[in-house]
């Protein structure tokens, strides 16, 4: 039998060394991709100028007080894994994005509760206009940048308003679609005018069951004010995380919510938002 030189034995031990090195190097680097949790959800919350401060605090306590409700565990744990993965987000104009969550596990009361603190602990915030789409395309990335895998995909989409900045609405929720992410909506439906003397789309859950939402099973539920918000975004938690057989026939039917119809479209167009804006101004601009 032919021997090896020294040489060449150093070298493959040097070569199989640096191999194995490499390859925990890597296994270290990348995240443990978990595969079971029920869904990827991305809570994506108007904070644009239509919306006070005192506003902005109803709608983030509404939500850290509905993920920590004991129905929505309880639709959480009904799932197949009996677990979702959470991220929140607040958003304003197409350039104006911020992460509150990312990323945390809810298994049980305990994780929810300590996603809603998590929601607390940031000081409320508000910026001027509305971009729907740059919400739609910040969020986009998010899906799958995590530790999990969820069986579906969503985007929760909560605002007072139509786009009126950034890209057509529309257009970019069709880049979502495609990517398998399902689009659900929560428009809040005050119907007073806002501090800016900026005109209200009276129809606003039209636009979103037409320009907003989509995918299958999407659907809208309407907060009729900033007081019920709570109420609407519980309503909307369950029904978008619960299997269809554990949700109790209450919150299956009744209700303001709207189901997406094949080809449904917003009569109106889903630019009227911008074309809002544009006249808002044009008129400021002519005083």
């Amino acid at each position: 039998m032919q021997r090896r030189s020294p040489v060449v034995s150093m070298l493959a031990w040097l070569a199989a060394t640096l191999l194995l090195t490499g390859a925990a190097a890597a296994q270290r680097a990348a995240p443990e991709r978990v595969a079971n949790v029920d869904i990827e959800l991305i809570l994506a919350v108007d904070i644009s100028g239509s919306i006070d401060p005192d506003e902005a605090r109803l709608q983030r306590d509404g939500y850290a007080r509905a993920i920590a409700d004991p129905a929505v565990v309880k639709a959480i744990r009904s799932g197949v894994h009996g677990r979702i993965a959470v991220s929140y987000f607040e958003w304003a104009d197409a350039m104006t994005q911020g992460s509150l969550v990312e990323w945390m596990l809810i298994s049980d009361q305990a994780s929810a509760e300590a996603v809603a603190r998590r929601l607390l602990e940031h000081p409320i915030r508000t910026a001027r206009r509305t971009s729907i789409s740059g919400a739609i395309q910040y969020a986009i990335p998010i899906f799958g940048s995590g530790e999990y895998r969820g069986v579906r995909r969503v985007l929760d989409i909560s605002g007072d308003g139509p786009n009126n900045d950034g890209p057509r609405v529309d257009l970019v929720r069709d880049q979502a679609l495609a990517a398998g992410i399902v689009i659900n909506g929560l428009p809040i439906m005050n119907g007073r005018v806002n501090t800016w003397g900026f005109p209200v789309l009276e129809d606003l859950d039209l636009y979103y069951e037409g320009c907003v939402i989509g995918g299958p099973g999407s659907f809208v539920v309407v907060a009729e004010s900033f007081d019920t918000f709570f109420e609407a975004v519980r309503r909307k938690l369950i029904l978008e995380i619960a299997s269809a057989p554990h949700v109790p026939p209450a919150w299956q039917q009744g209700g303001p919510v709207i189901r997406t119809q094949s080809g449904s479209r917003y009569a109106r167009g889903c630019d009227i938002g911008e074309r809002q804006s544009n006249e808002f101004w044009r008129r400021r601009f002519d005083q």
